[in-house]
């Protein structure tokens, strides 16, 4: 148990609900430590679109049940600071850890259930020897989330894979994920993101109009599966294509027929299997920009911006 320290930082929005002006890196008491949980002291925090999204308002904060004071940020990787009651022969402080911490991982400490869930009470996992924390970071919500998106097509070596939105923070761990599977993947993105969607195994196409045509073209045998990381107008497009609704998904919309993914569905060892093939090498993350936490408005600016190939991570060691 760690009693040397009374206080430390977190990142919140006090006043308001917002855009990143409304961030504020405030002094606030280190959270107690209940039963079966565990105090982290955290390293780095990676960010996602649903950080920003959620609580850009206070109407969009509403419906996820967030009330002010707030924390920000769901994605983190750091060190066990203290373990609660009944739970010793779980994790043991020093040990390295990553997870999720609901609306509060941008802070020098995060209290989270173990072994947890991804939802509100967090959860928590060991990280492998061979992962950097900047990475271990980044997994959390858009590995769960590209597992589960994969799941409900469950895709495999004879399958065409259309991932719209394959440059995003999930499309990473979905393009990958889907050739270990030894599925071929055709990703959509701007122009500018080719490169990087050629680095991660996919065969790029531009979004927008005439996107069928140009898939027709790449794949003149079909598309058999779908994935929509972004909306719904790859669906449009894979339905005119002849792709059954029974395999597709969508992650940020509902569409009629169409069986949603997040990832709090995500199969339980999901994300453990996920820091393992980032481990050995296997699955890549590519870390867009750092920055430290003092410059938090700077990195949800970035992040929010949708025009950086790879992801965002705060620092706080």
């Amino acid at each position: 148990m760690n009693t040397s320290i009374s206080t430390s930082r977190a990142v919140q929005f006090a006043q308001s609900f917002g855009g990143p002006e409304t961030l504020e890196l405030r002094t606030v008491p280190v959270p107690a430590v209940g039963p079966g949980q565990v105090r982290v002291r955290v390293t780095a925090a990676g960010l996602n679109p649903m950080d920003w999204f959620m609580t850009s308002d206070a109407d969009a904060a509403a419906r996820f049940g967030l009330n002010l004071p707030c924390g920000f940020g769901n994605d983190y990787a750091g060190i066990v600071d203290e373990v609660g009651d009944g739970i010793a022969h779980l994790f043991t402080v020093g040990d390295r850890v990553f997870g999720g911490a609901f609306s509060r991982s941008v802070a020098d400490h995060v209290v989270v259930d173990a072994p947890g869930h991804i939802g509100k009470g967090g959860d928590i996992h060991h990280t492998p020897a061979e992962l950097d924390d900047r990475v271990a970071a980044t997994l959390s919500i858009a590995g769960c989330t590209a597992a589960a998106a994969l799941a409900v097509v469950n895709p495999g070596p004879k399958d065409t894979l259309l991932i719209g939105g394959a440059g995003g923070g999930v499309g990473v761990f979905a393009v990958q994920l889907a050739r270990l599977t030894g599925a071929r993947v055709i990703g959509t993105g701007s122009a500018t993101s080719a490169d990087a969607l050629r680095a991660l195994g996919a065969e790029p196409v531009t979004y927008g109009e005439g996107l069928a045509e140009r898939v027709r073209e790449l794949s003149p045998d079909g598309i058999t599966a779908t994935l929509d990381l972004h909306g719904t107008n790859t669906i449009a497009v894979a339905r005119e294509l002849g792709v059954p609704d029974s395999r597709m998904t969508t992650i940020a919309a509902v569409v009629e027929g169409i069986t949603p993914a997040n990832g709090a569905s995500a199969a339980p060892g999901a994300i453990e299997e996920i820091a393992r093939l980032a481990a050995q090498g296997r699955l890549r993350v590519p870390i867009a920009v750092s920055f430290p936490v003092q410059e938090i408005r700077a990195a949800v600016g970035r992040q929010a911006s949708r025009h950086v190939h790879g992801k965002v991570v705060i620092d706080l060691a």
